[in-house]
């Protein structure tokens, strides 16, 4: 074999071997990093009329998905992140019209995301047309129909946070997709009308791992602030007096669980957290940053996004700002204090109560990107 048709065989070989790579790694792109949803009314906002999209709103076990990429459109795709364009479909960096997220902080455990109670849940409404983010509390407290686990020791009620502990895969009772989220996500749902588009779960430690790995985070206090209050003893460095005050992973933490002296107001101190987060992602130091970011954490935490829709959000980064972010919360009057028995645990518990039909117009409005 003469040299010049070795080097041929060789250059060939070499290119099929990268040519094979470059596909798996867009396999990769488009795979989402946890078990997915699949609830039975599939959301406005997966449905787009792209001729390379497979969806049907009619048939709710329809799957969607996008079109076949080439190494050169991955290639495209990641340079887009620094570069947010509008779409033939008037949406910046190839997003959806809207995506609906459920966001999920969970106590920590020594297991991961195995068990564990939904200690803050939050719908996040992301539209990539205006482009505007809106972020829901929802009370953790309701008590609630839980559906697909009346199998397992007659358990079909029971707090929301309970629907993540119940459906995560260390207690064994949920058969259904997407675990823990899946089930809260279900519960959502079957309750109040709301689906979701994607979720992610981030436990305490995670939390706290976040904030110090992008050096703290910048609070704006208006009024005084005492985490001192209903505990033993008095740490001044639990004192925030008005202005900007630096906080590590810990004492972020620490500020976001305080639900001193309603439970109401930790939701109040969460968006003073999640605000300052906010707003450091999306420094001009930070913004180039996010994949990295977003690559030393996908290990720990719980998501069904792919790395594809991860660069979507981080491209919207770019066009976020306080004019068009927002933090919501039901009002307060619309809740009550109640009593129930709690069959599972065998206690009688505390929840809150509400008109369930006046929540529902409340998340529909949400849903549609309004709020009263």
């Amino acid at each position: 074999m003469s040299k010049k048709t070795l080097i041929k065989i060789l250059g060939a070989e070499l290119f099929i071997a990268l040519a094979g790579l470059a596909f798996i790694l867009v396999a990769l792109w488009y795979k989402p990093l946890g078990p997915v949803l699949d609830q039975d009314v599939t959301p406005a906002s997966r449905v787009q009329d792209d001729p390379g999209l497979a969806a049907s709103t009619e048939d709710s076990s329809a799957m969607i998905t996008e079109p076949t990429p080439t190494p050169s459109s991955l290639l495209d795709k990641i340079v887009s992140i620094f570069k947010p364009q509008p779409t033939a479909q008037q949406t910046l960096c190839g997003g959806p019209p809207v995506m609906t997220l459920l966001v999920i902080g969970s106590d920590t455990r020594e297991d991961g995301y195995s068990y564990g109670l939904s200690d803050a849940i939050r719908l996040v409404r992301i539209d990539f047309t205006k482009p505007e983010v809106m972020s829901l509390d929802v009370p953790r407290d309701l008590w609630v129909e839980i559906p697909d686990i009346s199998d397992h020791y007659g358990v079909d009620h029971g707090k929301l946070n309970e629907a993540y502990f119940f459906g995560n895969p260390g207690m064994g009772y949920y058969d259904g997709s997407g675990e823990g989220p899946g089930l809260l996500a279900r519960t959502l749902q079957v309750n109040f009308g709301v689906t979701v588009d994607h979720y992610l779960a981030v436990n305490m430690q995670t939390f706290k791992q976040l904030v110090d790995a992008i050096d703290g985070i910048d609070i704006k206090v208006s009024s005084k602030i005492d985490l001192n209050e209903k505990q033993d003893g008095a740490n001044p460095d639990y004192v925030f007096e008005p202005g900007v005050h630096h906080l590590d992973g810990q004492m972020a933490l620490k500020l976001a669980m305080n639900r001193n002296p309603t439970i109401f107001q930790r939701a109040r101190y969460q968006d003073i957290v999640l605000q300052a987060i906010q707003a450091k992602l999306l420094t001009p130091t930070m913004i180039p940053k996010l994949p990295q970011l977003f690559s030393q954490f996908a290990g720990t935490v719980q998501t069904d996004l792919s790395p594809n829709d991860i660069t979507k959000l981080a491209c919207l980064g770019h066009s976020l700002n306080d004019d068009n972010t927002s933090m919501v919360a039901f009002p307060e009057d619309i809740f009550g204090a109640g009593h129930i028995y709690d069959p599972y645990r065998k206690v009688t518990t505390w929840i809150l109560e509400a008109d369930f039909n006046q929540l529902r117009h409340y998340f529909a409005d949400f849903m549609n990107g309004v709020w009263p």
